[in-house]
């Protein structure tokens, strides 16, 4: 069974869901990077490319500043509620597009899909690790990041199946 077949399967589970009344999380924006150490573009849906990364953002080219081709480097997502507790624990205000993370979700926590397999509308993805916060994110947004964003700074995770990620899809750890 190949990729799309695979992906395929997922589409009457993500219907059923969105009419259950279910509590899951959901995609609450998403960001690509184009370039390397430019501003994230915020987009209304993104394809999302097995094996490699999101269409039009800079690591599925291979052209991020960590470009290791590595399944880290695909797609990388953040709680919204985590930037809300860095306005209320640090004063420090961040907008969801200077994590420079691609997927911002509300209601799921993230930390939680570190090993684990999860959907986001009808794309599988595997939680590989935290992304946590580093130096070069805050000489790029000239904000002090690291205290107030450790260990709630997000997941970087592999993309299993090919297909369209857009705001307000579903976020189902599972």
């Amino acid at each position: 069974m190949g990729v799309q077949e695979k992906c395929a399967e997922v589409e009457p589970k993500r219907e059923a869901l969105q009419h259950s009344g279910s509590h899951h999380g959901v995609v609450a924006a998403i960001f690509v990077g184009p370039e390397a150490q430019q501003p994230m573009t915020s987009v209304a849906e993104v394809r999302a490319i097995a094996g490699h990364g999101l269409e039009g953002d800079r690591y599925s080219r291979g052209a991020g500043t960590f470009a290791a081709k590595s399944p880290n480097q695909q797609v990388t997502l953040i709680e919204a509620e985590a930037l809300e507790a860095a306005a209320r624990d640090y004063e420090l205000e961040i907008d969801a597009g200077e994590t420079r993370r691609n997927v911002l979700t509300r209601n799921v926590a993230l930390n939680h899909l570190v090993g684990r397999e999860f959907r986001i509308g009808e794309v599988r993805l595997r939680g590989l690790k935290l992304c946590e916060p580093c130096g070069h994110l805050e000489k790029l947004t000239g904000k002090q990041m690291i205290k107030a964003m450790r260990h709630r700074c997000g997941l970087r995770a592999e993309i299993l199946c090919n297909g369209p990620i857009r705001i307000g899809d579903p976020v189902i750890a599972g």
